[in-house]
């Protein structure tokens, strides 16, 4: 969840369940939200995982398991 600026908090809870995103913000979701996006950015460091040279899944997968790898044995 992104944090809603307060100039656009009482126009959503105004709209009501038309207004898009929820008016409140958890603080705990957006610490995991920002764990996995720190995740992908480190996965996008694989030069063949971000441009997907691999055209099969199989071998894409493959090397997404191998990234994942390298990255959990370096913590």
């Amino acid at each position: 969840m992104i944090p809603v600026p307060a100039d656009q908090r009482g126009h959503r809870l105004r709209r009501g369940s038309r207004g898009g995103r929820p008016p409140a913000f958890d603080g705990e979701t957006y610490k995991q939200r920002n764990t996995v996006e720190r995740c992908f950015n480190r996965l996008k460091q694989w030069r063949g995982l971000a441009t997907r040279y691999e055209k099969t899944a199989t071998i894409y997968l493959a090397g997404l398991h191998i990234a994942g790898t390298f990255l959990w044995s370096a913590r």
